[in-house]
């Protein structure tokens, strides 16, 4: 679901994507409607890498953005598969195993 980053929201894409110079996608040309999805697809050259950038998140922030994965806030499937992977690898190890399969299961989800 497309929304507007808030305040949190910009802060945390700064923290795990400072060499974006603002939060507008250089290929589409409108702003970003997420966190996830552009740290995949424009910032992240790998699944270390990815990984690397979720573990700069405190708990607190990175249980934000898996609430808001969960209520269809931010999207999982415009993530690339292997970073889903080492977002579910840093949530078991961060935040709980149970979270971790829970995401990994919505992800695998196919919906409507």
């Amino acid at each position: 679901m497309a929304r507007k980053l808030d305040s949190l929201d910009l802060q945390i894409l700064k923290k795990l994507a400072p060499e974006l110079g603002d939060s507008t996608c250089g290929h589409a040309r409108w702003e970003f409607r997420s966190v996830l999805p552009p740290l995949s697809q424009h910032v992240s050259t790998s699944d270390t890498d990815f990984r690397e950038r979720l573990l700069k998140l405190s708990d607190e922030e990175l249980n934000y953005l898996v609430n808001l994965i969960f209520e269809g806030m931010e999207s999982l499937h415009c993530v690339r598969d292997e970073h889903v992977n080492a977002l579910v690898e840093v949530v078991g190890t961060r935040i709980s195993k149970v979270k971790a399969t829970e995401l990994l299961e919505l992800y695998k989800f196919p919906g409507d």
